[in-house]
């Protein structure tokens, strides 16, 4: 079941009814993709900020926080992030919200990169999708690479001490005994509380939401107007750099799973070689202008650049291995 199918064809309505858009135009592309995903986005944004406020009102984040900065779990821990991604059925965009709340949780920044890559990464569409169209082995194989780079992404991370990238009113968090201290000791009522949780979750929601349009603008102009003939000509060749050329190109496009593998399927069938097409399906769904936009807006640059260099990384080492063992 599609949850975001009435958004999708409220953007219908208002590309190809209500201004009037040939369908599979460039222009009625760019616009329906536009509408769909900033609207998409939004309201992820709107609810994942305001669950993320009352979480941290309620759960004790710090204690949390200190479990898992203790690095007791040997490993565990960005296993979890990194399944946690797998079931989240969100894009490389959507999953922003989510990630920027646990951030501001207090949960430690490598673990939440592991959320971060695998989200998009390893999803519903590589589960159900790839056995059909590419077999079980390659299935198996190419969600458990996802699952490995993710965490070793988180891990690395971590290791390079980067918390001081994070934009500092991210990590502002109130828990329960905070609020009610700045209240005078007095706990808050029910109508005061519902105040807070929507002031709360809206001040980071307002802070980026201009970013998602800006971000989701330039991937819809890419979305709609790049030509499909130009990637899959580079695609095609069979030289050791046909891998970085397939990342670098599928890397500035923003589309989810559900829409590129098949996609991906005809590149196969054209004479693509499988990792070259993995390549270039996965740094689409895991690293995307509209992604790195949105990413900026809580980051800085050094952090955001290690994100970068160590998924294209990840992504080209699998490409690399299935073009080698198909």
């Amino acid at each position: 079941m599609d949850i975001f199918k009435p958004l999708q064809l409220f953007s219908d309505l208002v590309t190809y009814k209500w201004f009037n858009l040939t369908e599979n135009s460039y222009l009625g592309d760019t616009l329906n993709f536009f509408i769909y995903d900033v609207i998409k986005i939004g309201l992820l944004l709107i609810v994942i900020n305001y669950v993320m406020a009352i979480t941290r009102y309620y759960f004790p984040m710090e204690k949390v926080r200190d479990i898992l900065a203790k690095r007791r779990w040997f490993g565990l821990d960005y296993l979890f992030a990194a399944l946690l991604g797998v079931v989240t059925p969100f894009c490389s965009c959507s999953s922003i919200p989510l990630f920027i709340g646990f951030v501001g949780a207090g949960i430690p920044l490598g673990v939440t990169f592991a959320f971060l890559i695998s989200s998009p990464l390893v999803n519903e569409s590589s589960l159900y999708l790839f056995p059909a169209m590419f077999g079980l082995k390659v299935t198996i194989i190419y969600n458990l690479l996802g699952i490995l780079v993710a965490m070793l992404g988180g891990m690395l991370i971590h290791k390079l001490h980067l918390d001081k990238y994070v934009k500092p009113e991210l990590l502002k968090f109130k828990s329960k005994q905070q609020l009610e201290f700045d209240n005078g000791g007095v706990a808050l009522s029910k109508v005061e509380l519902l105040k807070y949780f929507w002031s709360d979750g809206m001040t980071i929601t307002k802070s980026v939401f201009p970013y998602v349009i800006l971000g989701v603008g330039v991937g819809a102009l890419i979305h709609g107007f790049v030509p499909a003939a130009l990637v899959e000509k580079y695609l095609s060749m069979r030289t050791w750099w046909a891998v970085p050329v397939a990342t670098l190109l599928g890397a500035p496009f923003y589309a989810n799973s559900v829409s590129v593998i098949p996609i991906m399927e005809a590149l196969v069938q054209k004479g693509v070689p499988l990792g070259t097409a993995l390549a270039f399906m996965t740094a689409i769904v895991t690293v995307s202008f509209p992604e790195l936009m949105i990413l900026k807006k809580v980051m800085r640059w050094q952090l955001l650049a290690v994100f970068l260099v160590i998924t294209l990384v990840g992504v080209m080492l699998i490409g690399y291995l299935f073009n080698f063992i198909s």
